[in-house]
């Protein structure tokens, strides 16, 4: 029954975060599609924080109506939209519309939307759910949550999205003589992927729908568990004195001072106290919302600008080896976890370094540090992978913290990465799409000085 249990929750976790996880991974074949090109991901960073009124909808309902929301028919309900979602994504993502003169992906974006309303809300459905279990399957679920980023990234390998040659192509004039010579430029040609997105969306259905049927078993299974109380009595010997107080009656009128004073202590002991401090609590919570600013919003609207003038190679290398980074950090979560905040600290600064790496090589776009070197290749997706990797740790491991701490913990948490991630996304579109501080080139054509 455990390892049944421990498969279903895993399965229910792939599906949180499968589809978004699967655009991100299928976008160094989009852009090359979609009229938007290398400003799509700042596009969609936006639409996928704007679902963010599912996550404030829950939230809003355990803060006024509390005990009153089912949170199992939420969960069926997203993960419903969610299938239908990918489907029709994979029939009319191509489509296209005119919009204040210019073509837009309006079908791709519309379905992006329910799709980030899917994954965001299991932000703060998913996890609370988890609690009916108890806490060995939390880390089990977060296997699964990384594994939404890991099976789109190797489906994608397979795919080989977005690769492309430089080509010398012979450019015909008009006026062209037999006299002239031949004049050749130098042009980018994309190679075709081994399936279509077609296919790659309808996997992302598939996934979303093996999620759905293992939610339906768990929220079928007997309530014979309850809820998690580790941590809540720090010392052992508590336990064994309140046992000792069972072996026989006692007598009231011969209690003495001393008695009395032992039996406050033993009800101080056994009273659950707080895990954290305030100033420990805010510090979690702060890292909760720029782990995941950084992320979902600040990093990915610009993975475009920092990976392609590298090639393509390096792009979908640091798109999906990236996400394979993620449930990497979940299992190393799981056989080595470490709750000390200063060590969780330290491991946010050093990520961080590694974002502020990747978004320096976005600044300097289209001529970043060591381009068209096998070293700048490998550096900038060690620093991609590196980046989401030490994150996604600090995110698991915070998670476990608050899951301990009680439910209502895990909902702000989830309500917490939410506003990180709209904010670094907010912050970064009009940057990327207004200002135009990030700029685009031609690995073929683009001419970097040495």
């Amino acid at each position: 029954m455990p390892l049944y249990i421990h498969a279903l929750a895993c399965a229910f976790g792939l599906g949180s975060w499968v589809s978004i996880n699967g655009l991100w991974v299928e976008l160094p074949l989009i852009v090359n599609v979609l009229p938007e090109g290398w400003d799509l991901p700042s596009y969609l960073t936006v639409i996928i924080q704007l679902a963010n009124f599912g996550p404030l909808l829950v939230t809003l309902a355990h803060k006024f109506c509390p005990g009153r929301l089912r949170e199992n028919l939420v969960i069926y309900a997203v993960l419903s939209i969610g299938v239908v979602a990918c489907v029709l994504l994979a029939v009319f993502w191509k489509k296209t519309t005119i919009l204040l003169g210019q073509p837009h992906s309006t079908a791709f974006f519309i379905l992006t939307f329910f799709l980030a309303l899917v994954d965001c809300t299991s932000s703060v459905t998913f996890l609370p759910f988890m609690m009916q279990l108890p806490a060995k399957y939390i880390t089990t679920y977060f296997i699964g949550e990384g594994l939404s980023g890991l099976v789109p990234g190797l489906v994608a390998l397979a795919q080989g999205v977005g690769m492309s040659k430089c080509v010398n192509v012979s450019l015909v004039s008009d006026n062209f003589t037999e006299s002239e010579p031949p004049t050749f430029i130098v042009e980018t040609q994309y190679l075709p992927p081994n399936f279509s997105t077609e296919i790659f969306f309808s996997f992302l259905a598939i996934m979303t729908a093996i999620s759905l049927g293992a939610f339906l078993m768990l929220d079928r299974l007997p309530r014979t568990f309850e809820l998690s109380t580790e941590n809540l009595v720090p010392d052992s010997d508590a336990v064994a004195t309140v046992c000792s107080g069972l072996e026989g009656p006692v007598d009231h009128n011969a209690k003495t001072n001393s008695q009395e004073e032992e039996e406050k202590k033993q009800i101080r002991v056994l009273l659950p106290k707080p895990l954290h401090s305030d100033c420990q609590l805010a510090f979690i919570y702060f890292m909760v919302v720029w782990v995941n600013g950084a992320t979902n919003g600040l990093l990915p609207s610009v993975q475009t600008f920092s990976c392609m003038p590298y090639g393509n190679l390096a792009y979908h290398l640091s798109a999906a080896l990236s996400a394979v980074a993620n449930p990497v950090a979940c299992i190393i979560a799981m056989f080595f976890p470490k709750r000390s905040l200063v060590f969780l600290g330290i491991l946010c600064l050093l990520g961080s370094a590694f974002g502020g790496y990747n978004m320096a090589m976005a600044a300097m776009s289209p001529c970043p540090l060591l381009q068209h070197t096998p070293l700048g290749d490998a550096i900038i997706v060690l620093s991609w992978v590196f980046f989401t990797g030490l994150l996604s740790y600090v995110k698991v491991m915070v998670g476990v913290i608050l899951r301990d701490r009680s439910h209502s913990a895990l909902v702000w948490c989830g309500a917490a990465v939410q506003t990180g991630s709209l904010l670094g996304s907010f912050i970064m579109f009009p940057l990327v799409n207004i200002y135009h501080l990030f700029q685009s080139g031609d690995v073929c054509n683009t001419k970097c000085p040495l």
